[in-house]
């Protein structure tokens, strides 16, 4: 299997060896950036699903193939991604997936002038892929930037500016797409409603491209594949190590429950039940939940460095089950707020689970990452499920989907994450 080998400890810059922490905080700085824009397109996906569910007058199932395209696109592109910057390098990734983004982007003038559903999806799958590109690139380089003792609390520190990203996005989302299609609704044809994507994703078009301009430029210090050697036995497969394989299922479920909850927020708290919001007004209250994962994840990353990550993992699965449950048992602000508390309790998991799973694979680390990136398919099949329950027993009932994947995480941060013993 093609992978990225990842180097622990040969990183260079330019032509010479750079040992000091100064050179490796400058990276992690202009990391952040793309952590931060992948988030945040990530989300928009939140404010589509609902705009894009009565522009075409989708069922949930129907509506939920935006998410299967979009991270189904994990589950095809990782391993030719890691192919790709195996070879290129890590700099000419992050440009290369920069590029393919910003193409994603641009496309949807043309679905929304065709008004043609299966091009939106179309568009979302090339725009995934440069995604795909951008996290094989920067989780495994995170990762290698320092002290291999420290890489859950490193992770978790950029995995906040993404979650930042995903906060502002569905301000952004609201305001540009669904209060657009929303002035003066019943005059619009459902033709000029989707039209109301076009300015908003020409102008991410044209930063992903300007960002992809400046990281051509940067001096990033590049790592080699002279790793650790010492850890992962020479010719053993990375399927051999028990904790990884856990801690990609691991990956599928949380990706998978973070990405359903937030895809059907808008629409669970539409319901009369829970707070009959307008879909412009609930997009405003998507940014509660994302945001939680924000702060959640600055104080992960301090927490993280004092406390074993595998129990602050489990606590805050056990914490999202019981805040889901009430969810849908209750009704109001209670289900409201509840929901939206998960957000605080995901902060942690996609960074600590990344990180766990690669413990001790030394030079083996680079494939274990494009491992772990196919399992974020989980965002594409679990809302996927979501939606034919929602269909077929109700929104607020679909909910115990998430309560299930939740339920595999506090296992895994108890005992699933623990290498075997060699």
């Amino acid at each position: 299997m093609a992978g990225i080998q990842v180097s622990m400890k040969g990183v260079k810059a330019g032509t010479g060896t750079v040992g000091a922490e100064g050179n490796f905080r400058f990276a992690l700085t202009a990391l952040t950036v793309l952590f931060f824009m992948w988030g945040f397109l990530t989300c928009l996906n939140d404010i589509l699903i609902p705009h894009l569910k009565k522009v075409f007058d989708l069922n949930y199932t129907q509506a939920m193939l935006i998410q299967f395209c979009f991270f189904g696109a994990y589950f095809l592109v990782s391993l030719p991604a890691g192919a790709l910057v195996k070879r290129i390098g890590f700099q000419k990734g992050i440009v290369g997936g920069l590029l393919v983004a910003a193409l994603g982007c641009a496309l949807f003038y043309p679905a929304a002038e065709s008004h043609s559903y299966p091009v939106f999806l179309g568009a979302l799958f090339v725009l995934a892929s440069g995604i795909t590109l951008l996290q094989v690139s920067a989780n495994p380089y995170v990762t290698a930037l320092g002290k291999p003792e420290t890489a859950s609390s490193r992770l978790t520190m950029t995995q906040a500016f993404n979650s930042l990203g995903t906060t502002i996005a569905p301000l952004f989302g609201g305001v540009l797409i669904l209060s657009a299609a929303t002035v003066g609704a019943d005059a619009l044809s459902p033709e000029a409603e989707a039209a109301s994507v076009k300015v908003p994703y020409l102008m991410l078009a044209g930063v992903l491209a300007f960002l992809a301009l400046v990281f051509s430029q940067l001096k990033l210090p590049k790592i080699d594949d002279h790793g650790d050697d010492t850890v992962a036995a020479e010719g053993e497969s990375v399927w051999s190590h028990r904790h990884l394989v856990l801690g990609a299922l691991g990956i599928f479920v949380y990706v998978g429950a973070e990405v359903s909850i937030g895809s059907f927020l808008v629409n669970f708290l539409g319901l009369d039940t829970v707070a009959g919001l307008e879909e412009a007004k609930a997009a405003h209250y998507i940014a509660y939940y994302w945001g939680g994962a924000m702060v959640g994840r600055f104080i992960g990353a301090v927490v993280m460095s004092r406390v074993t990550p595998g129990l602050v993992l489990a606590f805050n699965a056990a914490a999202a089950i019981l805040l889901v449950l009430l969810a849908i048992m209750g009704a109001g602000s209670l289900a409201m707020w509840a929901i939206l508390l998960v957000g605080l309790c995901n902060s942690i998991m996609f960074p600590t689970i990344f990180s766990l799973a690669l413990q001790g694979l030394g030079k083996q680390a680079g494939q274990a990452s494009g491992v772990l990136c196919l399992a974020i398919v989980g965002g594409a099949l679990v809302p996927l499920l979501q939606g034919v329950v929602a269909d077929t027993a109700g929104l607020q009932i679909s909910f115990l989907v998430p309560v299930v994947c939740y339920m595999y995480i506090v296992f895994y941060g108890l005992k699933g994450s623990r290498p075997a013993a060699h």
